[in-house]
């Protein structure tokens, strides 16, 4: 266990198989949208598209062929639909682009096909020849090269084989381009080799296949620019070799091209307005960290410009600079951070720390690019904060990590980018970059996604402080600590601390000590005997997911340990869940970041959860548990320790005669309630009560359980059975009081809406103010007489499903969610009366009188009908 914990240190990464559906339910996060990546929208597409038109085989006779259009595409597949149906779509057809008789416009008329009218539209068309030079005046012809020969079916993105070539722009004169190879293909996104260069340089780079500098062999030529490498390769080479290259490449160009199809769908470069020495802001699309005052240096023509980022340094000899288009990422005019609300970082050399654009413009002699050179920018995009997406790493590119949204303006994301090798700081990109991906990209197209980073220490310095049993007790580095793991000189009574502050050390599990009322002793005995050493709050979030497994009423511990709205923050929120009754509950619970707060933590919550103070902590108990939990009775230990808990349920204030007899013989009715409840459930549920019965433990977990399951409602529940959303999808349960710290806004809309009807009703559940029990006024007592009942059957007979939809049909709807949860039937039904509803369900008088008018209406009618 420490060799593990020092070598993951040693690392600062676990290695593990990464999910991101679990990682996206463990952060709570949401995933950009797919639409919202237009360029891989756009790599997806199969080459075909409706409205397209292609000569196919009629089925009744393969000699003959007639015109169709696609209507429709789905990977392979094709729905087509033949020329001369109209609007009528009973003819539509699918084929599979890999087996069926599918040809080009035109090649039934280049290989002697014959052309035929298909039976279903003969009366339609008098005349073959002049309907065909009709329907085809104008028309698209499906890709002949998607449809025969060796590029049939194939996605049009794997035609980029490797060994394909392609010219590329020079990144420092628009004007010039070079041939580059394609090394790797990772679903558009070309891995590429400058021509001329032996496969180990380290001069690759990454493009999507889409970008503007990226084009099909011959496209230099055709704009009349120059093909020569770029200035940084040059003189890896002589002129004559460099030519010798070109001369080749030409020789071999036929067989390594890309079709120029592939290139339809690129953005088209429009004209700027841009002069030279104008002034403007600048994202390094190299090192996009910062917002920096930049220059054009140099415009080579209508289309391409030359951007450079300022730097006032004297001693500074080379700059970055980039070339640019009108719509080029990362440029903006002078005061749109200010505008923005963002930081622009001043040019290196610049005196002082407050960046003032009036006076640089001044300082310089120069102008500020105006607003109309820049296109506009939009919101409209679907990216929101704390988003998750897939982003290539601007250090690294070769690099693609697991990224986060954490700030938005206008047409730009700021990405923290979580698992690389090397910390990089957020990143600036466009909303349009062809670096960013939607989740799950990488596996899609089977490339490595950088995992997220479990750091458990940022420091290079380890720290083993050995036990007292360890002997030397003293600090080592990390050189010694790898020595002692050599010599297997380390124990597992060793304590390691990494980067001391931050590292949690070992949370051990005592469990000779006394578990409580919540937790399972049986399964507290299964528990690891310690959790750690690592970070601390992803230590003390192990250490409290154990604990919430390992609890009779997983649900129920989530609930004690969430962190109350009103209580001061201290420490971290962490969003923990649990599953109970087949629910999916969560909640935000507050755990500290620093070793020096740890045990106090771990005591402040055991006693939170009413067991020893004792039975978790950095501290093992050997022998004796110095809070003498074992010789305590339970009686006496929750009286040290447990919570004073006010009774929620009473008698009213002022006394009712009525429910005074009632009331007085709590206990025995609460036995004979369980009984009836448990029995039902083992009966018709599929979840099963886990809790021990009988055991001294259990018992006190036990005797709050249907309180619990209203309880429960203070959790965000994540999800429900299908059964009860399909009962009550048409009224929503009444008021949930959630403590949540961050409720969502379907939570909160549901609460406005659940408000307005609390005002019509009167009516108040799951609410245990004193005032609140006080005795109805005759006013709110008011029920109107309804008509006789009369029921189709028998209530003996109902389910839990009839129950739920008799409520949903009365006044009572909202409290339908509570007999769908303690699963109610009609024989249960029959038994309940006016104590029992008031302390099984926790409802107010006047709900719960509201309640049983309903149900003394059902037994009335039952006697009536079917009592013989």
């Amino acid at each position: 266990d420490v060799v593990c914990s020092i070598l993951d240190a040693g690392s600062g990464v676990e290695e593990a198989e990464f999910n991101w559906d679990e990682y996206l339910e463990d952060t709570g996060a949401t995933a950009a949208p797919h639409g919202s990546f237009k360029h891989v929208d756009t790599s997806l597409q199969n080459g075909f598209a409706p409205g397209m038109k292609l000569e196919v085989a009629i089925k009744s006779d393969h000699n003959t062929y007639w015109v169709a259009t696609i209507i429709t595409t789905c990977g392979q597949l094709l729905l087509l639909r033949y020329d001369g149906y109209g609007e009528d779509r009973k003819a539509d057809f699918w084929c599979d682009i890999m087996t069926a008789d599918l040809h080009p416009v035109g090649w039934c008329e280049q290989n002697k096909k014959i052309l035929k009218v298909p039976e279903g539209i003969k009366d339609k068309i008098s005349d073959q020849e002049e309907f065909l030079r009709q329907t085809l005046t104008g028309a698209c012809s499906a890709p002949a090269n998607l449809l025969e020969g060796l590029h049939r079916g194939k996605n049009p993105l794997d035609l980029i084989a490797p060994g394909s070539r392609l010219e590329c722009q020079n990144s420092q004169d628009s004007l010039a381009a070079w041939i580059v190879k394609v090394v790797e293909n990772v679903g558009g996104r070309l891995k590429l080799r400058y021509e001329g260069l032996v496969d180990s340089d380290q001069s690759d780079q990454w493009m999507f296949y889409l970008d503007p500098f990226l084009h099909q062999m011959g496209w230099a030529t055709q704009q009349g620019y120059d093909l020569q490498p770029p200035a940084a390769i040059r003189s890896l080479k002589s002129e004559a070799e460099w030519q010798d290259i070109l001369t080749k490449v030409k020789e071999e160009e036929e067989g390594s091209s890309v079709p120029t199809d592939l290139f339809k769908d690129k953005p088209v470069i429009g004209v700027h307005s841009f002069t030279a020495s104008m002034k403007l802001e600048a994202v390094d699309p190299v090192a996009p960290f910062v917002l920096s005052p930049a220059t054009i240096v140099k415009v080579f023509n209508e289309k391409y410009f030359l951007v450079q980022i300022d730097d006032l340094r004297p001693e500074c000899t080379t700059s970055r600079s980039y070339i640019c288009h009108v719509n080029s990422a990362g440029i903006f005019p002078v005061q749109w951070s200010l505008k923005n609300g963002l930081h622009l970082s001043p040019p290196p050399g610049y005196p002082g720390q407050d960046f003032d654009w009036a006076d640089y413009l001044k300082q310089c002699g120069a102008e500020a690019a105006p607003q109309s050179c820049f296109p506009l920018l939009t919101s409209n995009h679907g990216f929101k904060e704390n988003m998750k997406l897939e982003a290539v790493n601007p250090v690294d590119p070769g690099e693609i990590c697991i990224a986060t949204v954490t700030k938005v303006k206008e047409s730009y994301l700021w990405l923290q980018l979580e698992g690389s090798k090397k910390p990089v700081p957020e990143c600036i990109v466009s909303v349009e970059s062809m670096n960013i991906f939607p989740v799950g990209w990488c596996e899609t197209n089977g490339y490595q996604l950088r995992p997220p980073r479990r750091a458990i220490g940022t420091s290079s310095v380890l720290f083993v402080i050995t036990s007292s049993q360890g002997g030397d007790g003293r600090i080592l580095s990390s050189r010694a600590v790898h020595e002692r793991l050599k010599n297997q000189e380390l124990n597992s009574t060793d304590s390691v601390v990494i980067n001391g502050k931050y590292c949690c050390p070992k949370i051990y599990f005592n469990h000779r000590c006394f578990s409580g009322p919540y937790l399972n002793k049986g399964r507290i005995a299964e528990l690891p005997q310690s959790v750690g050493p690592g970070n601390c709050v992803l230590v003390l979030k192990e250490v409290l997911t154990l604990l919430i497994n390992a609890a009779y009423k997983p649900s129920r511990v989530l609930r004690e340990l969430q962190l109350d709205e009103d209580a001061a923050w201290h420490g971290h929120g962490e969003t923990l869940k649990a599953k109970y009754k087949g629910k999916s509950y969560r909640a935000t619970v507050e755990v500290v970041r620093t070793a020096d707060r740890v045990a106090d933590f771990c005591r402040t919550t055991c006693i939170k959860l009413e067991c020893c103070p004792n039975l978790f902590g950095p501290h093992m108990v050997l022998d004796k548990c110095s809070e003498n939990c074992s010789i305590l009775t339970k009686t006496k230990y929750t009286h040290y320790y447990g919570k004073r808990k006010n009774k929620r349920i009473g008698r009213p204030p002022g006394g009712h005669s009525n429910l005074e007899a009632g009331m007085k013989k709590t206990s025995k009715r609460k036995k004979r309630r369980k009984h009836f409840f448990v029995h039902k459930k083992k009966r018709s549920s599929t979840s099963v009560d886990n809790s021990p019965v009988g055991s001294p433990q259990g018992s006190g977990g036990e005797e709050e359980d249907d309180q619990d399951d209203i309880d429960e409602e203070s959790l965000s529940e994540d999800s429900t059975s299908e059964q009860q959303d399909e009962l009550l999808e048409e009224s929503e349960v009444s008021e949930k009081k959630s403590r949540s710290s961050s409720p969502t806004q379907s939570e909160l809309s549901h609460c406005l809406a659940q408000d307005q009807d609390k005002r019509k009703r009167k009516l108040r559940t799951f609410s245990f103010s004193d005032d609140e029990n006080k005795p109805p006024s005759s006013k709110e007592l008011k029920i109107e007489v309804a008509e006789k009942l009369q029921l189709d059957s028998n209530p003996l007979e109902w389910s839990v499903a009839d129950v739920v939809r008799f409520l949903k049909s009365t006044d009572c709807a909202p409290l339908a969610r509570i007999f769908l949860d303690q699963e109610i039937d009609g024989q249960a039904l029959l038994l309940l009366t006016l104590p029992t509803v008031q302390e099984c369900m926790d409802l107010k008088l006047g709900p719960a009188i509201k309640l049983c008018h309903h149900i003394e209406r059902v037994k009335l009618a039952f006697y009536q009908q079917f009592a013989n």
